[in-house]
Formats: C-alpha cells, structure tokens, sequence
C-alpha cells in the first residue's frame, strides 16, 4: 500500500477528504508539528484541529506498521518457495492485522505438533479423502495406511491421525476463523472466580471472586481490574462463548452430512475448537479487550491531564510554600515573582509544639519581609492542620491563603531537574517550590514531572506504557503550545515542549538567554546555537517576547505573517502598535479584502482574534477554594453534610473529590447528577471546584461515598 493509498484508507475511517489527509501526511513528512500544523497551515489542511491531525498521524503510522508486516509474510513465503501469485493477491489485499495473520497461518512455519507427526506417518492423503466426506468403510479405508515401521499400528491409530491433519486444517481456515472471531467478539462472557486460598489476600479483589459479565460490554476499568487480578494470582479468568452455540458454529461449517467419514470430521472439528481454535480466539480476544481497556484508559487520562495542566494559573506573585509535615515541621519556602527562591525554613506550627508562637511570628515577619501575596500549602499530611494555622494569622486580605494538590511533588524534588535547579538544597526544600510554583502556573511546574506521578490515571501502571507515554505526551505538548511560553521566563523543561524545539534546542535557549540577556525579538532566536529557519517557522508562533520592538512578538500571530498585520495598519493610516490598542481601527478591517490563495478566513480570524487579545491565556481566572472548617479527617465526616469539595480525577465510573481530610471522596457515576450521565467527563473537570454531599463513610477501609445531586 504506498502513501496515497494509505492516505485514501484513513480518509475514508476518518470522514474525511483525502486531499486533507494527503496535506496533512505531506506536513507531517517535512517535519512539521501537530500544534503548528492546527495553528498556522489552516487552509492547507481544510481547518482541521489537533485531534483530527494526530488521529491522520496515528492512521498512517498504524497502516505503515501492517504495511511492514506485510512485506516481513511476502519475504518470508517467498524465501521458502510458497509464494504465489494468489497468494500475493490475498496479502496485498489484506486491510487488517487479523485478516493478515489468517492467510498466513497455514504458512507459518510451525513446531512440531501433532499434526505434523501425522504427516510424517504419510497419513495427510487419508485426511484429504476424510474431508471429502463421501459414503464407504473408514475402517477399511484406515487399513490401508497401517504401518508399522512409521508407528501406524492399527486402522484406529491411522484415523487418530488424519484427524490431528484435519483439526490444524480446520483451526488455520480464515473463513471459519472469521465466522468464530465475530462469535467471539458479539457473545463471548468474562467468567472470573477467586483462586483457592487466595480469599483474605486478594480482598481488593472482592467483587471478582463470582463474576460473569459480556466482554462487548464490559467497561474498560473492570477488564483491567480482573487482568490485574489474574496476573497477581488471585483470579481464574475465561472469556468464551456459550460452548454449544461456538462448537454448532464449527460443525456447521465442517461437517457436510452423516457418512461414516463426516463423524470422523466432526470428531476433527469438536477436537479442534477446544484444542486450537477457542484459546486462539480466547487469545486473540484478550489482546482485543486489553487494547479497547487501555485506549479507554489512556483517554481518561489524558483528559484528566489535560484538565490538570490548563488548571487557572495565579500568575507572577509572590508566593509563600509551605510542605507540611508532623514529624519533621513544616518546610517553609519564599518565591519572588518569576519562581526564584529566596528564602527556606523550617517550622514547627503544631499544637504542642514548643515553638508554634515562634512559627507564627516567623511566618508574619516574612510576608511582610517579601510581600507575600499567597500561601500555597500541600495538601498531604499535615496540610489541613497546616492551613488552620496560617488562617489563623492576621496576615491581611490582600493574601490568599490555597491549598494545592502536592501528586508527584516528591518526584520532582528527587529528580534530575531539581537538582540542576537547587543543588545546594534538599529534597524538602524542592518540594515546598515545586508546591509553590504550582499555584502560580500549574502547566510551567507539571512538566517537570513525568505525567503518570500525578496521580490523574486509571490503571495507568496496567496499559499499554508506549501508547500511554504518546498519548500523554499529546497532551502536554498541545496544551503547552495552546497557551504559549515567555522565552525570556520558561524553563528549559517548558521549552522543551515548544513545537519544534525538544531538549537539545531548548538548553540552546537558556544557555543563550543567560548569556546574552533577555530576547528583544523572534528574529533573535535564529542567533540561538542549531535553531536553523526550519525550526524557528515551527516554534516562533508559540514563543512570547513582551515588551519588545515589534508588538506582534507578543501575540499568536506567525512572523510569516507580520507584512499581513503590516499592510492592514497600513490601510488605515496607523502603525501596528495602534491598532493592537485600538478595538475602533479593528472593527474598520473588512478579512474578505484580504483573503489570497494562500491566507484564508480560518488563519484571518486567528489574527482577528489575536490583535483584540495579543498573547491571550486560554485557561481561566484563578479562583481561591477553602475547606470546610470543621472537616479535617475521615472521623469528622457524617452522612448528610454538604461540604465544598474539588475534583481530583475522572474516571469510567465516577469522579474523586477532596473534601478536605487526607483521603479522597468517590461520587459514583450514578450520584454525578440529577440525569443519566453517560460519561462522567460530560460533568466534571479535575481541578473543578463542586459541592458533594456525604453518603456514606467506612472509616476501616478508608472509603467516602459522595453524591452531587440535588437530593444527595
């Protein structure tokens, strides 16, 4: 299949015109990025938007791979002489990996089975003469293929042979292995019991010990919760169809009457279901859930990453961390308005600690020392404690005091990176910043850490790790690219994310940027080591360069465009600068005189967009969240109260919501609202703040059960 062909293929999966996907492959081949590709080549690609984009992307990359599985069966048949022009045809034709894999089979070269032992008895022309299922005495018939030098003993030995040739015959026939796959794939039943003896050590386990459920409707957390109960030992796991309906399917198909030869096909056939074709379809079924579950996984979770990433950012202030801790204190760290520390501490703010009016003092005398606008606190042990103490400081209005969620703070302070960033502290000291930094732009700090420390995922350790490493990947390069970086303020593990930037050009960047100073313009970025004309047309959309010579530096707008922007001021008598400033002079803009054939409407109304709000933030305004005051731990917790809560994850079967004591709250699917939710991210976002009423509280077993309705 060559590219147009390919090309062709996924236009027609995906609903779409094949020139937008021969558009949007050419692209991709000369190395442009998704996010630049949505953004910036709108005309080129018929204004399609990253999800269409990369959904193009993984077509082609799932078509090249059969591609290649294709040409590795063709080299292989040909090497061995087996190859015919029917054959090739029946290959080339193939338009999926099962289908693939069928025409091969028969082929592929194989151990020694039973089948094979019988062919080396010389016992395949029996088998043939079987399968013709014509009227005469088998047992006469099987004399004739007696051989005692061979191990042929007797006639019963012969057709216990040809029987073996005649079920592998039956297990590798694609037409039959089509008819069982879709048996397989419409009625087939997850059947699961708890393993002897494994009761007490497998409880998590408890509602898989008796469980049966139709695998075409099973959701994709439950197929991944008894997967992992069965690699752990604790569950017995099947997944067939009802025996007598599968094995009337097989008969159907094998047997042509009632001769004395076709019961010897049946024998075949019934040997050949249960011994070859039901754990292959079983097999191959497993395989199929396990990529249905973990696509439906992987899209949980990168929506919830999404979500998390484009959580609403403070913005530059100056922020107080607090790490809070019983044992050890409370690491207290200072930020000025770019992230930078500039003082760490320790305290110890606790009932019964000898220095909590000292902690109190300490904490005063430094938000007016550096003008603290807000405390963040961690909200893991200790954090609720720890935010009564500071809320019980005269520390002023002007200062919001926000609990943030600290998943993988301790990652980050371990890491690579934040060794680089404070080599003279310690891992307590990193992760009170990385809290911090947190509340002043969620998206600049995450990226730090890998995606799977957040603690957003479901079976995220269980699904397939290089489909979810892409997947999330995606998501904070899109959201990354979505909202733009400060050159002159990114990290380099921020820049890194930059359409067409990566590591190496990223540590470019900094390097550079400590050297020289601040960039004046994007046109300074080509000054930067190995960022060549290619890599500057993919980056420079996304790069920000405020208070610069040329305003457009600031804003979405491509430098490809500037003389665009440039004639527009023009026409109207004013520089670009007035008219980023001035909604009167935009509205004077007619974008229809302005369309050419290689600037339409969908990249004018980008500019439009762009000169009434240079630079924007997508994400929302920042808004505080407080707790409950007299909820601090599970025990406080009764059915019935109504608590301000914020949604932690999102999953197939509800959402978690922290209400304030150390443990997360589910709101069952059934409990998300006063409708049939189908899709419980139809109703809420991590990071959403919602009110939840308490249902019902196992203080043994750590479990909350809230609800959102109305009645709840």
């Amino acid at each position: 299949m060559n590219v147009k062909e390919q090309c062709a293929r996924v236009a027609r999966e995906m609903g779409l015109g094949t020139g937008q996907v021969e558009k949007v492959a050419g692209l991709l081949g000369e190395g442009a990025t998704v996010p630049f590709i949505a953004r910036y080549r709108k005309e080129m690609t018929g204004d399609l938007d990253e999800v269409a984009i990369a959904g193009i992307r993984d077509g082609l990359a799932r078509l090249a791979q059969l591609d290649q599985r294709r040409e590795a069966i063709l080299a292989s048949l040909g090497e061995r002489d087996l190859l015919t022009a029917a054959l090739r045809d029946r290959i080339a034709a193939a338009e999926s990996l099962p289908v693939l894999e069928d025409i091969y089979l028969p082929y592929r070269p194989k151990r020694r089975t039973k089948a094979a032992m019988a062919r080396e008895k010389g016992l395949a022309p029996l088998a043939k003469v079987l399968l013709r299922q014509q009227p005469g005495d088998v047992d006469a018939l099987a004399g004739r293929y007696v051989d005692p030098d061979k191990g042929v003993m007797d006639g019963s030995l012969a057709l216990e042979g040809a029987r073996h040739i005649l079920a592998e015959m039956l297990s590798e026939d694609g037409s039959l292995r089509k008819k069982l796959r879709r048996l397989f794939a419409t009625q087939a039943r997850i059947v699961t019991r708890v393993k002897p003896g494994k009761q007490e050590e497998g409880i998590k386990f408890k509602d898989y010990f008796a469980w049966s459920e139709k695998a075409s409707q099973a959701p994709s957390h439950r197929i991944l919760a008894v997967l992992r109960g069965e690699r752990e030992g604790v569950l017995g796991l099947r997944i067939l169809p009802d025996e007598t309906q599968a094995m009337a399917l097989v008969l159907s198909h094998a047997v042509q009457n009632n001769t004395p030869s076709a019961r010897q096909v049946e024998l075949a056939a019934r040997d050949a279901y249960k011994r070859l074709l039901a754990p292959s379809m079983e097999t191959e079924l497993r395989g199929e859930l396990k990529k249905r579950a973990d696509q439906e996984a992987i899209r949980v979770f990168a929506e919830n990453l999404r979500q998390l990433l484009m959580a609403p950012p403070l913005g530059p202030k100056r922020i107080m961390g607090l790490d809070p801790g019983f044992r050890t204190g409370v690491k207290l760290v200072c930020l000025d308005e770019q992230g930078g520390l500039v003082h760490a501490e320790t305290i110890f703010p606790f009932p019964g600690d000898k220095k909590r009016v000292q902690a109190a003092r300490q904490v005063t005398a430094l938000c007016t020392r550096y003008h603290i606008q807000a405390v963040a606190i961690g909200n893991g042990t200790a954090g609720r404690e720890t935010e009564s103490f500071v809320r019980s400081l005269d520390l002023g209005p002007e200062v919001d005091v926000v609990m943030v969620n600290e998943s993988g703070a301790s990652v980050y302070s371990a890491s690579r990176v934040a060794r680089e960033e404070f080599p003279h502290h310690d891992v307590t000291v990193r992760g009170a910043v990385s809290i911090a930094r947190r509340l002043m732009d969620p998206l600049a700090e995450l990226v730090k850490i890998d995606p799977k420390a957040i603690g957003v995922g479901q079976y995220q350790h269980d699904v397939d790790q290089k489909e979810l490493k892409k997947s999330l990947e995606d998501v904070v390069v899109s959201c990354v690219n979505q909202v733009g970086v400060d050159v002159n303020w990114a990290s380099k593990e921020l820049l890194t994310f930059v359409s067409g930037l990566g590591p190496t050009l990223a540590a470019h960047i900094v390097a550079y940027r400590n050297e020289h100073g601040p960039f004046t313009s994007r046109k300074q970025l080509l000054k930067v080591k190995r960022l060549g004309p290619k890599a500057f047309e993919q980056a420079a959309g996304f790069l920000r360069i405020r208070g610069g010579k040329q305003p457009l530096d600031g804003s979405a707008v491509h430098p490809e465009r500037y003389p665009l922007v440039e004639t527009m001021a023009r026409d109207l008598g004013c520089t670009v600068s007035e008219l980023m400033a001035s909604p009167a002079l935009q509205e004077h803009i007619r974008i229809k005189d302005y369309v050419t054939h290689k600037v339409g409407l969908p990249t004018l109304r980008h500019i439009m967009a762009e000169l009434k709000k240079p630079g924007r933030d997508p994400r929302s305004v920042f808004k505080p969240f407080v707790f409950a005051d007299n909820v601090a731990a599970i025990q406080d917790l009764q059915p019935g109260m109504r608590l301000p809560g914020i949604v932690t994850n999102v999953t197939r079967f509800g959402a978690f919501v922290d209400v304030g004591v150390h443990q997360d709250g589910l709101v069952h699917i059934s409990q998300l609202a006063d409708r049939y939710v189908k899709d419980p991210a139809d109703v809420v976002k991590v990071g959403q703040q919602v009110e939840v009423a308490v249902l019902e509280v196992n203080v043994a077993r750590k479990r909350i059960s809230l609800s959102m309705r109305a009645e709840g």
